[in-house]
């Protein structure tokens, strides 16, 4: 690779200076408030959820730190490499992989379960921003370009539906997608595809696990079987709505502490936090999240590499989508994709990547003025 005279090599400290830090505080903000929740989903006692979320956010936030002094060159030249690995992983992990509620999603790495899909999520969009990155503008919807971005955008799709897991699958390719579109693809192809999935929508339900195909009743109605499938959207509703404006106050929530909710730690985090702290509070953690994909933009704006460029964008969109997803699953605006909230939820694979993507873009911040050839 060759680089441009402007790219000399930053000091330590003008690194350190060159961090976004109102990035950094919302991301400390979300931590904090995301380790009181889980203290809250442990009954007011640092127990299992809550020690492991707490300490796997220190590690995983140093570990954000230490690898955005990592110069941007770095990450675009080892993108194929990260994305082929993580393949791997799903690979691995769809043929061996730990088995939990029927589904085949992990891998043992002796210190943390591994969940290579939500890496993929971070994955595909450095892939196809390192992909992108040198394709002229007028190339970009020729067959070639759009036949080999869809196989690297396919590829970890189909290994992630196979184990079985349809909701992260959509994420992962509405973060390709959106990655596609920015870097100059025809927006007709968008429109004929919608169309396409229309048509075929019916035939592709039959596919569907019978669990899925439950999952999409319930949404339409989750009073079918209040007692059964519709009963975490039916107890989430109640939980939000009891919260009102300012809440019942921490370590309060009925629906919580009576243990109605289910997975209160993980996928309806959103859902404890809301009845304990009213609509208030939402908003307040809803301006975080606006904060944080807002400078994430602002990073990709500034920065002088194409590259760069699209791995901020791609991956500010992808918060939205990841928010967006969970919070709307959680009101019943969607059916229940098991979507973690970024920072909040527990799980250390959904912690891992996004501190790994948060580390990209503050890279991305770090070497703004730097092209990439």
């Amino acid at each position: 690779m060759q680089f441009t005279s402007l790219n000399t090599e930053l000091t330590f400290f003008q690194k350190f200076r060159n961090f976004d830090y109102i990035l950094l505080t919302c991301i400390l903000l979300l931590g904090l408030i995301s380790s009181l929740s889980m203290y809250s989903t442990d009954g007011g006692e640092i127990l299992l959820h809550s020690k492991n979320h707490i300490s796997k956010f220190i590690i995983f936030f140093s570990m954000m730190i230490f690898l955005s002094f990592f110069n941007i060159k770095i990450w675009h030249y080892f993108a194929y490499l990260f994305y082929i690995i993580i393949l791997g992983f799903l690979l691995w992990a769809s043929l061996y992989g730990i088995k939990a509620s029927g589904s085949q999603r992990w891998i043992n790495l002796y210190f943390i379960n591994l969940q290579p899909s939500e890496l993929m999520k971070v994955a595909i969009i450095i892939c196809l921003a390192k992909y992108y990155h040198r394709v002229q503008l007028r190339e970009v919807n020729t067959f070639q370009h759009i036949f080999i971005a869809l196989i690297i955008l396919i590829l970890p799709i189909m290994l992630v539906i196979t184990q079985p897991d349809l909701g992260t699958s959509i994420l992962i390719a509405l973060s390709g997608l959106v990655v596609m579109w920015l870097a100059g693809l025809n927006i007709k192809y968008f429109i004929y595809s919608f169309v396409a999935l229309l048509i075929t929508m019916p035939f592709a339900i039959s596919f569907l696990k019978p669990y899925q195909k439950l999952r999409i009743l319930t949404f339409l109605n989750p009073d079918r079987d209040p007692l059964g499938a519709g009963y975490q959207i039916i107890q989430s509703k109640i939980a939000v709505g009891s919260g009102g404006l300012t809440g019942k106050g921490f370590l309060q929530g009925t629906q919580s502490y009576l243990e109605f909710l289910p997975e209160k730690h993980t996928d309806f985090i959103f859902t404890l936090f809301a009845e304990e702290h009213g609509f208030l509070g939402s908003l307040g953690l809803l301006i975080i999240y606006i904060i944080i994909i807002y400078r994430i933009i602002k990073i990709g704006s500034i920065s002088r590499s194409y590259f760069s460029k699209l791995f901020c964008f791609g991956y500010g969109s992808a918060i939205f989508f990841y928010v967006s997803v969970n919070m709307s699953m959680v009101l019943g605006l969607l059916p229940i994709v098991g979507s973690p909230l970024p920072i909040m939820s527990y799980g250390g694979s959904s912690m891992l990547a996004t501190m790994i993507g948060f580390s990209i873009v503050m890279s991305a911040k770090i070497n703004h003025k730097q092209l990439i050839a």
